[in-house]
């Protein structure tokens, strides 16, 4: 028997719960598309660049080798660390550009997808969710290097290192929470993208990605919950224990909220994306 579908106005506030089943149906449902825009964007990233996937391990060495320059010449006193400096800034500095990548990129991904958004009808979301593969995947070129950097300087990471990813998920499904907000306001007021760029700057040196959390740390790093999301991963490769537990499921907790709640706000709106872009 054929299947009816009945389209009226605001269908979606009324399904309840269930809509929840309806936006993942569609989420594996379009999963090669996913796919394809990943490919896309990625192929286009580097299309006609020298160096091409090299360019996302030079800037880790040029913010490590900056820091270190300044703790040697004593303009900047950074403490003792659980591993060797050059190792520990660069684990940080790449779980923390999976966050300032991936929100970079969802934020400007509607607004960069043009005709797609406008003439072509899928969920929008499948935009957002390829811009945060494109992180992750720089992040796998910048595990390569961790991996010569545990060699060189003759580390061995804890056994634990295999929930490496587990820890990892909290931050990229604030990652991804986030992203699909900015991006609608982006829609709306396209000055979002500039501000992003620019207060990642400054979130980055007050999140402890290229330094250890001082013993007597500041309100501010206390109360920015990006400081366990970034140190958690961190720690499970150092030592294979997660110092703060219980502030990191607090942060664990509020990511997951976020991008639920974000998602949920993404999908009701949908409808009138196209009106915006």
């Amino acid at each position: 028997m054929e299947q009816i579908r009945i389209y009226e106005p605001n269908k979606h506030l009324k399904q309840g719960i269930n809509i929840w089943k309806e936006m993942f149906q569609e989420l594996y449902e379009f999963r090669e598309l996913i796919w394809r825009l990943f490919a896309r964007d990625i192929s286009a990233k580097y299309k006609q660049s020298i160096l091409g996937n090299v360019w996302c391990l030079l800037m880790p060495f040029v913010a490590i080798g900056t820091f270190m320059y300044l703790n040697h010449a004593g303009i900047l006193h950074i403490r003792q660390t659980s591993m060797p400096y050059p190792l520990y800034a660069l684990i940080g500095l790449s779980v923390w550009q999976i966050f300032a990548t991936g929100l970079n990129s969802g934020a400007n991904s509607l607004v960069g997808a043009g005709d797609l958004v406008t003439k072509v009808n899928f969920p929008r979301e499948v935009l957002v969710i390829a811009s945060m593969a494109q992180s992750v995947f720089e992040f796998l070129i910048k595990s390569v290097l961790i991996l010569v950097f545990f060699f060189i300087f003759k580390f061995a990471p804890s056994w634990k290192i295999i929930f490496f990813p587990i820890v990892l998920l909290p931050l990229c499904f604030l990652t991804i929470g986030l992203s699909l907000l900015l991006s609608l306001l982006n829609g709306v007021m396209r000055d979002i993208g500039n501000i992003v760029s620019l207060l990642l700057m400054f979130l980055m040196f007050l999140t402890p990605v290229l330094y250890p959390v001082p013993a007597n740390h500041f309100l501010l790093l206390k109360l920015n919950f990006l400081s366990p999301l970034i140190n958690a991963p961190r720690e499970i490769i150092a030592d294979g224990t997660i110092h703060q537990p219980l502030y990191f499921g607090i942060a664990s907790v509020i990511s997951l909220l976020i991008f639920l709640m974000a998602w949920r706000i993404f999908h009701l709106v949908e409808t009138k994306i196209p009106e915006r872009i």
